[in-house]
């Protein structure tokens, strides 16, 4: 039988609703907010759409989750959904849900490895599963246009600035030294926390994803994997191991 799912991740700056069909993502959507005439419109173009999960790390119209779960077999991901992996953050409540989603779509892509799941949004996190498919935690450091407005706002006179995807090591203005200071300072950060945890788990296979995502890839001098809508990956396979369809 045929499966439509929806999910939907709702982040700090993007909005993002999927459609999957038998297990292929058919479209996706990215919008700045989340109304309740938004949704109705996509479900409206897909009504063979039965199950929806919904992933959100902000909060959102009450209106538009009792549509939902009208609608449809209605999962909202928080601390008590059943997961394809071992949760033992000690503080699950707190934990943000797309990086939870994360962990999962990592864990799943490379079972029975340590996977480093890196996402460069308005925040960069770093989720580690074990080759067991434990998730044990990460960390949590400013994204790279938090760092730029940072600097504008705690200083009396630094500007602020728009990124870049390069910038040199040695700036000749205030313009480039805070280029330098932020991109070459954000990816030398992520470089030495992935060389740290292959120190530890040699062999760590690495995911970079968010909407920073071009900042890093192929400039990091490790092996990495880009997938850009991990978040959204993760999601339907939760969604899908709690509609039944995979194990």
């Amino acid at each position: 039988m045929a499966t439509h799912y929806m999910v939907i991740d709702l982040g700090n700056t993007n909005k993002k609703f999927a459609v999957f069909s038998n297990g292929k993502l058919k479209a996706i959507r990215i919008m700045p907010d989340i109304t309740l005439p938004n949704v109705r419109s996509l479900v409206k173009e897909y009504p063979q759409i039965t199950h929806c999960i919904l992933s959100s790390v902000i909060s959102y119209p009450v209106a538009v989750k009792k549509f939902l779960q009208k609608k449809f077999v209605f999962t909202e991901l928080d601390e008590f959904t059943p997961l394809p992996i071992k949760n033992l953050y000690k503080t699950p409540a707190t934990l943000g849900k797309d990086r939870l989603a994360g962990a999962v779509a990592g864990h799943l892509r490379f079972r029975n490895e340590p996977v480093l799941v890196i996402t460069a949004g308005s925040c960069i996190t770093y989720d580690f599963i074990n080759s067991r498919g434990e998730y044990l935690g990460g960390s949590i450091s400013p994204g790279i246009q938090m760092r730029f407005l940072a600097l504008n706002t705690f200083t009396g006179k630094l500007p602020l600035i728009s990124g870049k995807n390069r910038a040199n090591l040695t700036g000749t203005t205030t313009q480039e030294s805070i280029l330098s200071g932020v991109i070459n300072g954000t990816l030398a950060e992520v470089e030495g926390i992935i060389s740290q945890y292959i120190q530890k788990n040699r062999k760590l296979k690495v995911i970079l994803s968010g909407g920073d995502l071009n900042y890093f890839d192929k400039r990091l001098k490790i092996k990495t994997f880009a997938v850009p809508n991990i978040v959204i990956e993760g999601l339907h396979q939760i969604l899908e191991l709690n509609a039944g369809t995979i194990n």
